[in-house]
């Protein structure tokens, strides 16, 4: 990740939210596509050394995107975002949630709210996600996992993928 790109997470334990603000260097038409076609996803939506595979995607309100985060070894994690609003490169809601190769949630791993807004920041884009959760546990588990850092990574993902697009 270049140094100039801004990258926030900000936890609010009152609200049991996290905001991520991400900077990418690249038009937010493309933001967006990378963001919604699976195609590109499968190219960044995982923590390095994991891949992503698509097993189901249909970007559309009342749609969702079932995936695989993957292991170099084969081990796979399943995820599924449903989608709930879609404003077209502006902005879109959808809960996500772990679950198994059928599409099934986990009820044991917390599920929560995705609000994800793009905008024109200068010659960026700036992302920003507000990710909700039920519960003050439910938000300290996904800590406790290491969202922060496995985001991180997978963002840094996304600058090389924009590079090799732009």
């Amino acid at each position: 990740m270049k140094a100039e790109l801004q990258f926030d997470f900000l936890v609010n334990k009152e609200k049991n939210t996290i905001t991520i603000k991400r900077e990418f260097a690249a038009k937010r038409q493309l933001v967006w596509d990378c963001y919604t076609k699976s195609e590109l996803l499968d190219r960044w939506f995982a923590p390095k050394p994991l891949t992503t595979k698509t097993s189901f995607m249909d970007f559309r309100e009342g749609g969702h995107w079932h995936y695989a985060m993957v292991e170099p070894d084969g081990q796979e994690y399943w995820g599924r975002t449903d989608y709930q609003t879609i404003r077209p490169i502006d902005n879109y809601t959808a809960l996500d949630g772990f679950c198994d190769a059928t599409g099934a949630l986990n009820p044991d791993l917390p599920r929560s709210g995705w609000d994800v807004t793009f905008s024109d920041a200068a010659t960026h884009t700036l992302v920003e996600t507000v990710v909700s959760y039920a519960s003050a546990e439910a938000l300290q588990q996904v800590i406790q996992m290491g969202l922060k850092e496995g985001l991180a990574s997978t963002l840094e993902r996304l600058d090389e993928l924009l590079l090799t697009l732009n």
